[in-house]
């Protein structure tokens, strides 16, 4: 854990931003912010400046950033030397997915990956909740991204809160409010994202006691990005997929939270291959293991 503090402190320095730094190195942005502060208060001292315009380092952090580069700069050479006494020259990883996870955190996972054991393959299966759950327990994939929580056979690492957000088109007359009412989703045609078995959003419906005018049901995140779009109706969408959209959509918070909990599933750790072991190394802020 303290070479993940060292690398989001040595990344957030290099870019100057903390969403920048998360982005490349696939945590959230308050997952940095939270390793940061840990090595603050470890330490006794202010690494970084913080502004609205991004942060930069302090008298102290530009003492201390090169000693961090290089422990990062060792360890991953360390890693490296590991790798080839295990034989991660070769091989293969097999994940299963859903969109979001695929589009925002896998890219920067693999590309971090590569740099200590650039000739592992990957296999990317994309489905629904439940075929990837299956998937793993059929020994199809090695390990998946599913919604916790999952069936009680599997082990499963919680990575991050994902919010639930209300999408509009640009022009609702809904679109400039601070917090879209929950009650309000009955007052348009909806357009519902299920991804097999896992109903997060059909719960907020029940929670809140509303019954909102199904039109439209998929599991695909950019159709109903576009349906909403051209004005075809209103959905609920989680806020991971809805980083770097090309729709011109208005995005709000509910006045009534709601989450998913996003997790890493696999049959067994104590099982699985060296390379699937070293590859949970990499995933985006990891909290906890739990069976």
């Amino acid at each position: 854990m303290s070479i993940q503090k060292y690398t989001a402190f040595v990344k957030t320095a290099e870019c100057g931003s903390f969403t920048k730094s998360a982005e490349l190195l696939g945590y959230s942005q308050s997952g940095i912010s939270r390793m940061i502060g840990d090595l603050e208060a470890e330490w006794g001292v202010s690494l970084l400046d913080r502004s609205r315009s991004g942060v930069c380092l302090t008298s102290d952090g530009l003492r201390l950033l090169p000693h961090a580069q290089s422990i990062c700069n060792e360890y991953r050479k360390l890693r490296m030397e590991v790798d080839e006494l295990h034989g991660l020259q070769s091989g293969i990883i097999r994940v299963g997915t859903f969109s979001s996870v695929a589009t925002h955190w896998l890219p920067n996972m693999i590309k971090e990956f590569q740099k200590s054991c650039p000739n592992i393959d990957y296999e990317l299966l994309l489905g629904d909740y439940t075929e990837i759950e299956q998937w793993i327990l059929d020994g199809r994939v090695d390990c998946g991204f599913l919604i916790l929580p999952v069936k009680a056979e599997l082990e499963t690492i919680f990575l991050e809160q994902d919010r639930l957000l209300a999408v509009l088109p640009a022009d609702h007359p809904l679109a400039g409010c601070e917090k879209f009412p929950v009650a309000a989703l009955c007052g348009d045609p909806f357009m519902l994202l299920e991804k097999g078995g896992k109903t997060e959003i059909s719960e907020i419906f029940e929670q809140n006691g509303i019954s909102p005018q199904i039109r439209f049901t998929t599991w695909d995140d950019y159709a109903i990005m576009s349906m909403v779009e051209s004005g075809l109706g209103i959905s609920i969408l989680p806020e991971l997929i809805l980083q770097r959209i090309p729709y011109r959509i208005a995005v709000k918070e509910l006045d009534v939270p709601a989450y998913r909990s996003i997790g890493l599933a696999m049959k067994s750790q104590k099982t699985a291959s060296v390379a699937v072991k070293r590859f949970l190394e990499y995933l985006p802020y990891r909290h906890k293991t739990a069976e």
